[in-house]
């Protein structure tokens, strides 16, 4: 079992690479959910941690149907970003009713060349689990985010089950959302999954807290 550390910041960053998280998702704006981090910033944070590092490709918080310009700005990021020693690319774009946007998403993956993309949360919001599971592997997404359908890993346990077994290890399932060190022994007993999904976060600074990553590494 490895976790994967949200940083929304470059000290929560830091703290995930020296407390022993196995990969890193980098992005800004915490209180929006995560957004593109700066380009220049994670070249600094490169030269000083270790730890695989995925970027998160979200222009603004909100919804996940996207403009135009906001798409053409997501792949300006990562043609910004995909010649940097990152492992890969965090993004999810959904039509206007809510379905995978496979044309898009797959736009994004081909211009990620080979990098791996992780779908994110945005596969939470879709009308039908079952559907977006198989829309998310023929795009060609390495990993799904998700905490099954639901506000939080929790209430989502049965569907996260769910999604382990239909995926038939097409995918990578990666549970998160609402993930602690108090819940990970009972999520990650109900669902084989290789990387779980936290913040680490445990207070209102928003900033990973040491003791709560190394809870998590315990597990």
């Amino acid at each position: 079992m490895k976790i994967e550390i949200a940083a929304f910041n470059y000290e929560s960053a830091i703290i995930a690479d020296q407390n022993g998280a196995d990969r890193i998702e980098y992005c800004a704006n915490w209180k929006d959910g995560g957004t593109t981090p700066d380009v220049e910033e994670v070249k600094t944070l490169l030269e000083k941690i270790n730890t695989p590092l995925t970027i998160m490709i979200r222009p603004r918080g909100g919804d996940f149907q996207y403009s135009e310009q906001e798409f053409n700005d997501m792949k300006e990021s990562i043609e910004n970003f995909k010649d940097l020693p990152v492992l890969g690319f965090v993004f999810g774009i959904l039509t206007s009713d809510q379905e995978i946007d496979s044309e898009r998403n797959q736009e994004l993956i081909k211009t990620a060349g080979d990098k791996i993309c992780v779908m994110h949360r945005a596969f939470d919001k879709t009308p039908n689990m079952n559907l977006a599971l198989e829309s998310v592997i023929e795009c060609g997404f390495h990993t799904i985010l998700t905490s099954g359908h639901a506000k939080n890993v929790e209430e989502g346990l049965e569907n996260l089950k769910k999604l382990q077994d239909l995926s038939q290890n097409r995918i990578q399932i990666m549970p998160g959302g609402g993930l602690r060190s108090s819940n990970l022994n009972r999520i990650k007993s109900a669902v084989n999954c290789e990387f779980f999904h936290s913040s680490g976060i445990v207070d209102e600074s928003g900033i990973a807290n040491a003791d709560e990553i190394k809870r998590l590494k315990a597990h």
